[in-house]
C-alpha cells in the first residue's frame, strides 16, 4: 500500500519534473528568439475559441465562466499561429492555476490603431501582492505559499513569444484584478 502511494508521488514528481524542463527549454528558445517564427494573416477570433473550448473542462472544474467579447466581427492579425496558440495556452492555464472559483474571466478582442488587441482579465484567489512587472520576472508566482503546480515561466514565456512575433504584451494589477493584454499589427 505504502509502496502504491511512493509510486504515485515519484510519478508526478517526474512529471513535474519534465514540465520543468520543457519550460525551460522553451523559456531560453523564446528568450534567445532561438524559434522558428511564421508570420502569416491569422483570424484572431478563430484561435481563441480554439484555445478556451480546450480549456473547458479545467475552466468548469474551476467554476470559471469565460466571457469572450469580440464586437468588431473577425479580426486578422499578422502573427504566427503555433506561437499564438501557445501564448494563449499560457495565459488560459494561468487562468485555471490562479482565477477566485466561481468569478468570470473576460476575454476581450477589438482593434485599435492599427493592432489587434487581445486583454483577458480575472479575478486573482489570492492576494497579488505584487507587481505586474515583478510578476513577468521569470520564476515569479504570485502565490507566496508555492503549493500549485508551476515554473513560475508561463508569463515570461508568453511575453518572449509575443515580442518574437512583432507583437506587445503587458500585464496590469489592479487589486486583485489580473489583467494580460497582447496586440499584433493588424492585417485589413
Amino acid at each position: 500500500h505504502a509502496a502504491q502511494e511512493y509510486l504515485l508521488v515519484l510519478d508526478r514528481q517526474s512529471r513535474r519534473l519534465k514540465k520543468l524542463t520543457e519550460d525551460l527549454v522553451e523559456a531560453s528558445k523564446a528568450s534567445t528568439g532561438n524559434v522558428t517564427v511564421n508570420l502569416e494573416p491569422i483570424v484572431v477570433n478563430e484561435i481563441i475559441h480554439q484555445a478556451i473550448g480546450d480549456y473547458d473542462e479545467k475552466l468548469a472544474a474551476g467554476k470559471l465562466e469565460v466571457i469572450v467579447n469580440t464586437y468588431e466581427g473577425n479580426l486578422m492579425a499578422l502573427a504566427d499561429g503555433r506561437l499564438l496558440w501557445r501564448v494563449l495556452d499560457n495565459l488560459l492555464n494561468n487562468v485555471c492555476k490562479y482565477a477566485m472559483a466561481g468569478t468570470r474571466v473576460y476575454v476581450d478582442l477589438g482593434a485599435r490603431d492599427g493592432k489587434v488587441v487581445l486583454s483577458i482579465k480575472n479575478i486573482s484567489r489570492d492576494p497579488l501582492n505584487v507587481s505586474a512587472d515583478e510578476l513577468m520576472e521569470r520564476f515569479v508566482r504570485g502565490d507566496e505559499s508555492r503549493t500549485t503546480e508551476g515554473s513560475g515561466l508561463g508569463l515570461s514565456i508568453a511575453r518572449s513569444l509575443t515580442e518574437l512575433q512583432g507583437g506587445l504584451f503587458r500585464l496590469e494589477v489592479d487589486g486583485d484584478l489580473f489583467k494580460a493584454v497582447v496586440s499584433f499589427p493588424q492585417v485589413k
